[in-house]
């Protein structure tokens, strides 16, 4: 049976996790929710860090916990990896014997990858030699995911493991994120409060808020819901499939391809016909009723307006179907009421090029 279930109900210092789910058994999902919301003890029952009065866990049929039943694997005896916010290398080991760790400690028959293949991964064949204070940020939580691969997991669980980088070092590991995404066999739990973050890496999202698995679902569906909490953040907005259809050197543009046309955005190196998620902020999407005139904005993309939700303070959020492609608005209501927008209105949406997040 494949996908990871589980129940947990946990009280500690005065907070309560009551949550239940089944998540898919491969890819990536983000746990996604405020500072508090239960994401971090969560993860700790999944690991088995903490003990939940009453538990149940399995992980592609493999049964970790099941309270009913008195049985509860050790957290040494579940074959997952785990990163932390922080690195916590040894030390006092260069970062091969770092990452040689857990792979020593995996009997021979249960190995799967090899250090080589780890270090292609993440970009780390360079650092072999270094110690732990030779390194930066990134690269240090680059050998703390490289020590948790070789450790031979069936679950990989990521707990906000760039929260304590600044910009640059999460430029820097995003990449390598990206890649282990991509390469990945195993079910990956990836912790977070980041939307940007979220977007680049996972295929799907579950929601946590106090507590609870409030939704979970695709991600780009779980975007596009305007009911959501994630709708009420300044950073809301749509993600959208897309292909890389050529590349215009003259204007420094990529021309990528959607089920509702094309979008034109700042030149990307990546390579035609390479398959590409964009993120389209609310906030970067205005509306017009007529085509737009000569305007620096290069995108005009036609939809109709499927849902409209008041947000407050003035503040109105748009759902619109791009030719069965889901695009978010966030316009004024003196917008709104300018333009009579209500569910069915066809429309123009602009969408500023320079704007677009890749």
């Amino acid at each position: 049976m494949s996908g990871i279930e589980f129940s947990f109900e946990l009280k500690q210092n005065g907070f309560q996790l009551n949550a239940g789910a089944t998540l898919p058994g491969m890819g990536v999902t983000a746990l996604f929710g405020a500072s508090g919301s239960g994401k971090t003890s969560l993860l700790r029952c999944i690991a088995g860090l903490e003990q939940a009065g009453k538990g149940h866990l399995t992980v592609n049929g493999e049964c970790w916990q099941d309270s009913a039943k008195g049985l509860f694997i050790p957290p040494h005896q579940r074959a997952l990896g785990y990163v932390f916010q922080e690195a916590a290398l040894f030390p006092h080991l260069r970062v091969k014997a770092n990452l040689e760790y857990g792979w020593r400690r995996t009997p021979r028959t249960e190995r799967k990858g090899n250090l080589n293949h780890i270090c292609d991964i993440l970009g780390i064949g360079k650092l072999l030699q270094r110690y732990p204070h030779q390194l930066s940020g990134g690269e240090r939580q680059r050998i703390a995911l490289g020590r948790a691969l070789l450790n031979s997991p069936r679950l990989l669980l990521m707990d906000e493991p760039m929260a304590a980088l600044d910009r640059p070092r999460k430029a820097e590991i995003m990449p390598y994120l990206e890649r282990l995404h991509a390469e990945a066999d195993i079910p990956i739990l990836y912790v977070t409060h980041d939307l940007e973050e979220l977007a680049r890496i996972a295929d799907q999202l579950a929601l946590v808020e106090r507590g609870r698995i409030l939704k979970q679902g695709p991600l780009a569906e779980m975007f596009a819901d305007i009911d959501l909490p994630i709708a009420r953040d300044e950073n809301a907005g749509a993600i959208i499939k897309t292909r890389i259809t050529r590349h215009d050197d003259e204007y420094h543009l990529t021309h990528l391809q959607f089920c509702g046309g094309e979008i034109l955005v700042s030149r990307i190196e990546r390579a035609t016909g390479e398959l590409l998620n964009i993120r389209i902020h609310a906030r970067d999407v205005s509306l017009a009723l007529q085509p737009p005139g000569e305007s620096s904005i290069l995108n005009v993309v036609q939809a109709v307006v499927t849902e409209i939700l008041d947000q407050g303070a003035g503040r109105i959020m748009v759902r619109l179907d791009a030719g069965g492609t889901p695009l978010l608005a966030r316009i004024t209501h003196k917008s709104q009421s300018r333009l009579g927008l209500e569910a069915g209105t066809a429309l123009y949406a602009q969408i500023k090029s320079v704007a677009v997040s890749i």
